[in-house]
């Protein structure tokens, strides 16, 4: 998979990019966190373990997403303008592009058939720790664009994934494990997030692969 965008350089795009019928073909896929896997594992081991908290009261209502990003655009907008190749739009609707899924591998030739998938599902975020949070933050966690949070993929890939953690569901691309890995690590420390024993141990052997 090619290196990942800066959002300095993601952000100067998506700006240029609401005129009708304009075509982005951005550099790479989405951002990256700028560690290597030794950094990676001492992130990991400073994350603190901990047993998978209630789903009692949650709710994806609690995380409001897709929230705008101006000109008419959302954030689904952005991360598709972001991931695709020859991204057309139409005004600040994405029309047409192609995109490749990180989970599977699968050429996607519609928006249609894109789903924009948060890397740590928030129904992990809640049971690690977002369940104490505020709805405020809560939105800016399920909006993240800083982070490897939001991704563009398959619809299969991401309904088969649902809200598990590496424990329990891994990418079937295989060679994107290690990035899924440090993703996933990058957003629970980003965010403060605790893992649990079989999590951590997951995603330790997914660093294996890097």
């Amino acid at each position: 998979m090619p290196p990942r965008t800066p959002l300095v350089l993601a952000t100067a795009l998506l700006l240029l990019a609401g005129c009708e019928g304009v075509t982005l073909q951005p550099s790479g896929p989405t951002p990256k966190p700028t560690t290597d896997a030794a950094t990676s594992r001492k992130q990991l081991d400073a994350l603190t373990v901990a047993r998978a908290g209630t789903m009692a009261k949650y709710s994806r209502d609690k995380f409001p997403h897709w929230r705008t990003t101006g000109d008419n655009c959302d954030v689904r907008d952005s991360v598709l303008k972001r991931d695709g190749k020859n991204v057309k739009t139409s005004g600040c609707n994405v029309v047409a592009g192609t995109w490749t899924s990180f989970y599977d591998g699968k050429v996607l030739n519609s928006p249609t058939k894109v789903d924009i998938d948060h890397v740590v599902p928030l129904a992990n975020a809640w049971r690690s720790g977002a369940a104490k949070w505020t709805t405020a933050k809560r939105e800016e966690f399920a909006n993240d664009l800083d982070d490897p949070q939001l991704i563009a993929v398959s619809a299969g890939s991401n309904r088969a994934k649902g809200d598990q953690d590496p424990s329990t569901w891994k990418p079937t691309q295989s060679s994107s494990w290690c990035e899924y890995a440090q993703d996933w690590i990058a957003v629970k420390t980003r965010w403060k997030l605790t893992v649990t024993t079989k999590e951590k141990a997951a995603l330790d052997d997914m660093l294996e692969t890097c």
